[in-house]
């Protein structure tokens, strides 16, 4: 979910500054994206994977007429998937209806809105026994406090309920998250070192408590010139990878990315390639 306006931000934001930065763009497949916009404001994005030795992909057709954008993709396994996002239905809010075909009990929708002070978001499924979901966010001066749930109807239990809270200033962020209902706790925080090369670094550790086992990641972003990111990460686990992204024209990127476990030297490497061109 995405901010609307100038606001506080969703529940989900809490923390993606550090997420983004050590997964964002990490890919060990073959993928590519072509967009391509019409004169009367029709976007055409054609997706592509190859994983191992199967392809998936899928044409994706999108129309925004004033604040109604309209969404429709078919991918390689003949479902298709529609979205009609309103934006500004009210100040601040946001509507969205979404379903895929053949799958009818998929429909699903949302409501979103985005406060100074905190925001609200909550969807329901259009079926006789829905899932109904709700997220809750507020804060002010870069703290921020939320928390999520799932409730299903059919089992008349909690499916789901998380709590995070946050702390951002523009040089650095940190969050303390718990999830998989209390059984993973997480702790974040990411500093840039250098506004000039964005030079920034992360570290996340992760506590499963059913388990008793911890990973402990750190990474970090360099710009090697303004069209060229370099970024690196590393777990307890031994688990090492490495991402040089370059912007070859405006808003089009080529991604290759690496990792290698370092405790088993004498498997192959996991690498990737990812091609976007965008108008």
């Amino acid at each position: 979910m995405g901010k609307v306006g100038k606001g506080l931000g969703y529940y989900s934001d809490i923390g993606r500054k550090t997420k983004d930065l050590l997964t964002k763009d990490y890919t060990y497949d073959q993928k590519f994206i072509v967009s391509t916009t019409t004169e009367s404001g029709l976007t055409f994005t054609t997706r592509g994977a190859k994983h191992r030795n199967a392809f998936f992909g899928d044409v994706t057709t999108s129309f925004k007429n004033k604040n109604i954008t309209t969404e429709l993709k078919v991918d390689t396994q003949s479902n298709i998937f529609a979205t009609v996002v309103v934006d500004d239905c009210a100040p601040g809010a946001k509507a969205v209806f979404s379903f895929t075909i053949p799958d009818h009990h998929s429909g699903k929708i949302e409501l979103q809105y985005c406060h100074e002070y905190g925001s609200v978001t909550g969807g329901i499924g259009l079926t006789s026994s829905p899932i109904v979901e709700a997220t809750g966010c507020v804060g002010s001066d870069g703290f921020a406090f939320g928390g999520e749930m799932a409730f299903d109807t059919a089992l008349g239990c909690l499916t789901k309920y998380n709590a995070a809270v946050g702390f951002t200033k523009p040089d650095f962020s940190a969050s303390l998250i718990v999830a998989d209902k209390g059984d993973l706790l997480k702790a974040s925080y990411l500093h840039t070192v250098s506004p000039t090369t964005k030079t920034t670094v992360a570290a996340e550790i992760a506590h499963k408590i059913s388990k008793n086992e911890n990973t402990f990641t750190v990474g970090g972003l360099y710009e090697l010139d303004t069209i060229t990111m370099l970024k690196t990460r590393m777990n307890n686990h031994g688990k090492l990878a490495a991402l040089l992204q370059h912007e070859w024209r405006p808003k089009s990127l080529l991604t290759i990315s690496g990792e290698v476990d370092t405790k088993a030297l004498d498997k192959h490497a996991k690498i990737g390639l990812a091609f976007s061109l965008k108008p």
